[in-house]
């Protein structure tokens, strides 16, 4: 009966080393020596699954994951357990990877509750078995918002551009923009040059940015992903007649700081859209002294805001030229760009235009100026 007493005893041991992971301090041993049981740790591990904690749930998840001999009783977990703790099964093997698990992983995502459904999706999109590639297909038309979401970052995981327009469907006619958020995500995370038409026609929708800004987050970052293949399509956005559309397009070219973008980003400076403008310039600044002659050039340009515009974008560029014109333009006729140009110069940090700010400071006069000046000075000192 030795067998027998050793087993209870390895899984007592277990049940006592459970407590353990929850101490950072002895939380590696105590994964470390549960690995090591085995199967003996597998049912203390399993019944640490109900835990409440949602903190510690990931760390028992992790170490369950590293204990192969768990992948049965997982499995038979996912089509008997609670709903709840089917779901935390299917994370388990999600993070083991574990091909063994496919066929009830495909169960799952066909079954009764959504919660398992989402997590059976995730896991089959992260194992990568393309037997799943057909119901999670299916899936992106589940009547449960977490399902679709579930099942478009999966299919984005496979890469495999014969799940694009199904996937795009979802991008452009969801109904609930969260949906649409986790497909843009997915199409940006394949970083598939197929993927990027389906990204800039999301891009000309306005449901993705008409009055809910916030959520074309998401598609501005799966473009970017696409790399300098996004450059052309981005440059020709900024002829776009929406406003917006022109504002993202100009944001994105200076993230990908393809140079190509500089001479069509000098352009939209003087765009009449505020925002549009603004994002130019801020765009162009991120370029550094190639984008110094554009900004240049519009500091003379009538028209307030876009003067404005660019002594921002300069002010952000260490290039010994910079300086030397702002303080040409510190008479500029308008208050509100001297005060920027003020501003600028303490950005910069060059000694150079100590004695134009000093002068400025001294003048008790114009009470604000010279309040500006003194901060720039402190800047700059």
């Amino acid at each position: 009966m030795n067998w027998l007493t050793g087993g209870r005893s390895a899984q007592a041991q277990a049940k006592r080393l459970i407590p353990q992971l929850s101490d950072p301090t002895k939380r590696d041993y105590a994964a470390q020596e549960l690995i090591r049981l085995d199967a003996d740790a597998v049912p203390a591990l399993l019944e640490a699954l109900q835990t409440q904690d949602l903190s510690l749930l990931p760390i028992y998840q992790q170490v369950l994951a590293r204990i192969p001999s768990a992948t049965p009783t997982l499995t038979k977990l996912l089509a008997t357990a609670h709903p709840i703790i089917r779901g935390r099964a299917a994370e388990v093997l999600s993070i083991s990877k574990d091909r063994t698990a496919v066929h009830v992983l495909l169960e799952a995502l066909q079954g009764e509750y959504f919660t398992v459904r989402s997590r059976a999706a995730l896991a089959l999109g992260k194992i990568g078995d393309k037997r799943a590639m057909s119901l999670l297909l299916d899936a992106l038309k589940d009547p449960e918002d977490e399902v679709r979401i579930a099942a478009c970052l999966a299919l984005g995981s496979f890469k495999d551009p014969s799940t694009f327009d199904a996937i795009t469907n979802v991008l452009l006619d969801d109904p609930k923009i969260e949906v649409r958020q986790a497909a843009a995500k997915a199409l940006g995370n394949t970083e598939h040059p197929a993927a990027l038409p389906y990204l800039m026609e999301a891009l000309h929708d306005s449901y993705w940015w008409y009055e809910r800004e916030y959520a074309a987050v998401d598609l501005l970052q799966a473009i970017e992903k696409m790399g300098g293949a996004a450059v052309d399509p981005l440059i020709k956005a900024l002829e776009d007649k929406e406003g917006t559309v022109r504002k993202f397009a100009a944001t994105l070219l200076g993230k990908l700081g393809d140079p190509r973008a500089i001479e069509p980003l000098g352009m939209k400076l003087y765009d009449m859209h505020y925002d549009v403008g603004s994002a130019s310039a801020e765009s162009l600044a991120k370029f550094g002294a190639p984008a110094v002659d554009v900004l240049i050039e519009a500091l003379s340009h009538p028209e307030m805001w876009i003067r404005i515009h660019s002594v921002i974008a300069l002010s952000k560029i260490k290039d010994p030229r910079v300086t030397l014109v702002l303080l040409e333009i510190l008479n500029d006729p308008e208050r509100e760009v001297k005060k920027q140009v003020i501003a600028a110069l303490g950005e910069l940090k060059d000694r150079r235009a100590l004695p134009a700010l000093q002068e400025i400071a001294s003048n008790r006069a114009d009470r604000e100026l010279s309040m500006l000046a003194k901060q720039s000075l402190n800047l700059t000192n």
